[in-house]
């Protein structure tokens, strides 16, 4: 139940956030990247200060809600995507206690660097990384077959819409477009943390899921994952919910592996 309200109230206050950033992006009439919404000096800053710390508070909450939900892949099951998730909302954390500069100018190196703007710059753009690195962990979550669908389209528009959009900005070619395709990504970005926080929100649980750890194991898993059982489930004390079966798992809650 804690866990389902974590997952609800993270939810809206990361849809509030996304309506903020679109209403300050709508008052701006000239194209511009969403960092300069809060740049110095712009009338907007105040506002995307309070939508980046409303996106921080939902998207900690998130982490916590799905702090159970691991990858199968090796290289993306090092930890959780709730850690991933949590380290992304500090960095969005920084970067809007250190605003950049009137324009958000590209950090220069040189004796004219501003400290501030790459500060901000750096904790925006690792903070972006991460979750994007969290989507590609829960697109390969084990069970969670709606988690992984989205996740996975989610994590590949974000990332190479994000990657055009940034590229665009550094090499200042098309800029006013590169700006559009940030924005997108950034929309897309904040829209995955609300959507995966819906699906925490409601997503079903049997009995023995509300009592113990548990593992998922379905049609879509690794082969690693799967045994083949030549009597009925039930006999073992497996819960059923539609196709899948529900495995319970000691209390360390790491995934099965061969």
């Amino acid at each position: 139940m804690l866990d389902r309200f974590a997952a609800a109230a993270g939810t809206v206050l990361v849809l509030a956030s996304l309506v903020i950033i679109w209403v300050a992006r709508l008052g701006v009439p000239r194209d511009l990247y969403v960092s300069e919404l809060g740049a110095d000096g712009e009338p907007t800053a105040a506002w995307f200060e309070r939508a980046l710390l409303l996106l921080v508070a939902g998207g900690f909450a998130v982490a916590w809600a799905g702090r159970r939900i691991r990858s199968r892949i090796p290289v993306l099951r090092s930890w959780p995507p709730s850690v991933t998730l949590g380290a992304a909302s500090a960095l969005f954390l920084v970067a809007s206690q250190v605003p950049c500069t009137s324009g958000c100018p590209v950090p220069q190196f040189g004796p004219g660097l501003s400290w501030q703007d790459l500060g901000h710059v750096s904790a925006a753009t690792l903070a972006f990384a991460l979750a994007a690195w969290t989507m590609l962990q829960c697109a390969f979550a084990v069970g969670h077959r709606a988690i992984r669908r989205f996740s996975l389209i989610a994590a590949v528009s974000v990332a190479v819409i994000a990657a055009t959009g940034g590229l665009m900005s550094v090499f200042d070619f098309y800029a006013n477009l590169g700006s559009r395709l940030e924005f997108v990504a950034t929309t897309l970005g904040i829209a995955w943390v609300a959507v995966y926080g819906i699906a925490l929100t409601f997503e079903r649980r049997s009995a023995l899921a509300a009592h113990r750890p548990q593992q998922v194991v379905g049609e879509h898993d690794e082969a690693a994952d799967l045994g083949v059982v030549a009597v009925d489930p039930t006999a073992f004390g497996f819960a059923r919910d539609g196709n899948e079966l529900l495995v319970s798992l000691p209390d360390d809650e790491r995934s099965l592996s061969a």
